[in-house]
């Protein structure tokens, strides 16, 4: 077997490994996040994470949330937002 011009092996990218530079990460301005520190939002509980906190998402963006269980309907307060990811815990 070979590789040659026409085998169409590594197709689409050139001979380059990093791809394209238009395809890349967005590494300039970051993206506004939905959420925000220190406030309060009302969310379902869909998962637990491996930590055993509930996992829930604003708008896609993830938050995991302190002592929440599966199916919950809960209200949060965020506590840290980061790049991936907020933290939060549940409003008594």
């Amino acid at each position: 077997m070979s590789y040659g011009r026409d085998s169409g092996y590594g197709r689409g990218r050139g001979r380059s490994y990093g791809g394209s530079g238009s395809r890349g990460f967005n590494r300039g301005s970051p993206a506004p996040k939905p959420v925000e520190v220190g406030k309060e939002y009302e969310v379902d509980v869909t998962e637990i994470s491996r930590q055993g906190d509930g996992i829930a998402r604003v708008q896609g963006f993830v938050v995991f949330v302190k002592n929440g269980k599966v199916k919950q309907n809960v209200k949060i307060k965020v506590e840290q937002v980061g790049d991936r990811f907020a933290t939060a815990s549940l409003v008594i």
